[in-house]
């Protein structure tokens, strides 16, 4: 069996290479279009077009800085709504449709109570907020998104095992853990 590890914090251009692999999942259906986009004074991490012709905005944030990481998005939404009728006109083979909105998905390790809370005081603006985490699986690096607005960050899986204490529904058993690596993953 494979050998898993929580991974530490990787480079800024290694974070976003393994979360561009993911985020069909952050964003389902959303197209993305744009990365690295230089906004005001900032870069929006990655641009797409969601399934009702709107732009999605996501931003990658880093451990400690998830309040920074809500109103940098905050910031950006508001720069790109301002210009949303230009990119309409500019851009017309994206398939933007006036009046669809912007749309804001922020990735961060973990999400404190503070900006959770922060987040949620925008009610039907409010930023899907997902979790980003690496495990090292033998050689290679796994990706685990965890949305933690209530929205799903994918397609429902199956139905998983009532035995189960892991959201993949393998078991304890199935994966030999003692009880101190089981505590690196929760």
């Amino acid at each position: 069996m494979a050998d898993l590890s929580p991974v530490p914090a990787l480079s800024r251009s290694e974070l976003l290479r393994e979360i561009r692999a993911r985020l069909p999942s952050a964003a389902p259906g959303t197209r993305f279009v744009a990365e690295g986009v230089l906004a005001e004074e900032s870069r929006i991490d990655f641009v797409g077009v969601s399934p009702q012709g709107g732009i999605d905005l996501v931003l990658v944030g880093e451990e400690g800085g998830e309040l920074t990481l809500v109103a940098l998005g905050l910031a950006q939404r508001a720069w790109v709504e301002a210009r949303y009728t230009d990119w309409l006109q500019l851009a017309p083979e994206l398939g933007l449709r006036p009046g669809a909105g912007v749309g804001l998905v922020l990735l961060c390790p973990s999400f404190g109570p503070e900006s959770r809370a922060a987040a949620r005081a925008l009610g039907e603006g409010a930023p899907r907020l997902v979790r980003y985490r690496f495990i090292r699986n033998g050689a290679g690096l796994e990706t685990l998104l965890e949305p933690l607005d209530g929205r799903p960050a994918a397609a429902p899986s199956p139905a998983k095992p009532a035995s189960s204490g892991f959201r993949t529904g393998l078991t304890d058993a199935m994966l030999n853990l003692s009880a101190d690596e089981r505590q690196a993953f929760e």
